[in-house]
């Protein structure tokens, strides 16, 4: 159907994958492989990497580290993060240092650790967002802000990555990268220090910048709209997040209730948002091929939240039926 194309899910090897997902055993990522004949892993790095419980033959692409709330940072606002975080010791403990150099270190360590694992891409996030500003969605930065400042930051850490991977920016509903103005995807590209790089298009945040969605259909058609709005530029975009958020009433419910207010939100705040409006869902109708006939990726990710062994193949098996594999 999609024969160039390899099908991939997500993981990580973050206690709650290792434990929850493959049961601590280094056999249940090959069969999970099997039962659902997927090419591999989207992997992300959370902790020493056991190649025994995550054979490199399995990981076709890496995720970078991301903070969401970074430049301020970058740019040494140092009002800006004390409004955010509140103290010194809260910025050291975020961003695992005060001083930059540090950061920028360990931005170049996640680089060296993802070539270790030979991927055929890794993804950089190209977003910015401040938690005071998530529910009233008021941003102090723009697009343009935040891309420019990732094309400083990626051209300062470009060496270390991986020779022959492809570097996919993907796009967020904050400020950054976001395909909804296209030539800043085009400047991003046009000015980054590194020549085969393009884009993950990531379905369910694409889907949360536009709160007027009902369906998936309604999903499927906003994705074609955007793709063909980027016109040549849609070929670099070299493979899919697939799954579905259709958050928009309760995105439009929270900034109205939250209107005028701007106060840092604590992590089980944070988290509980995001997962309301990022929901990570599998589709469950054709909407879902439409959108793989128009994107027409090397890479497909099946990109889910996922509680357990269980959830996460009931999520594989849903989305699978929904593009006509099963």
């Amino acid at each position: 159907m999609w024969g160039h194309m390899l099908e991939l899910t997500n993981l990580s090897n973050a206690d709650c994958d290792v434990e929850n997902v493959l049961q601590n055993s280094a056999d249940t990522l090959p069969t999970l492989l099997r039962v659902h004949e997927l090419d591999g892993i989207e992997f992300m790095l959370c902790a020493p990497w056991d190649r025994v419980m995550f054979p490199p033959t399995y990981i076709k692409g890496v995720h970078l580290m991301f903070w969401p709330t970074w430049v301020d940072f970058w740019r040494g606002d140092r009002a800006a993060l004390m409004e955010e975080f509140g103290s010194e010791e809260n910025i050291r403990r975020y961003y695992g240092s005060l001083d930059i150099g540090d950061w920028v270190a360990a931005w170049k360590e996640n680089l060296r650790q993802a070539a270790e694992c030979q991927p055929h891409y890794i993804i950089f996030h190209v977003a910015h967002n401040r938690t005071s500003e998530m529910y009233a969605r008021k941003f102090s930065l723009s697009d343009e802000s935040v891309i420019r400042a990732t094309i400083e930051l990626v051209n300062e850490i470009a060496r270390e990555i991986p020779q022959g991977c492809r570097l996919l920016f993907e796009n967020l509903w904050w400020p950054g990268l976001t395909f909804r103005e296209p030539h800043l995807a085009e400047v991003l590209l046009e000015r980054i220090d590194y020549d085969n790089a393009g884009f993950m298009l990531d379905v369910g945040h694409l889907m949360n910048t536009n709160f007027d969605l009902r369906s998936e259909s309604d999903g499927a058609a906003y994705v074609a709209k955007i793709y063909h709005a980027l016109g040549a530029l849609g070929k670099r975009i070299c493979g899919v997040h697939l799954h579905q958020s259709l958050s928009g009433v309760y995105t439009r419910e929270m900034i109205h209730r939250h209107v005028g207010e701007s106060r840092p939100l604590d992590w089980r705040e944070t988290m509980d948002y995001v997962r309301h409006v990022d929901r990570h869902e599998p589709f469950r109708t054709e909407a879902a091929r439409r959108i793989v006939d128009t994107v027409q990726p090397d890479y497909l990710v099946h990109e889910f939240l996922h509680r357990s062994r269980v959830d996460l193949e009931q999520k594989l098996r849903t989305q699978r039926f929904a593009l006509g594999i099963l």
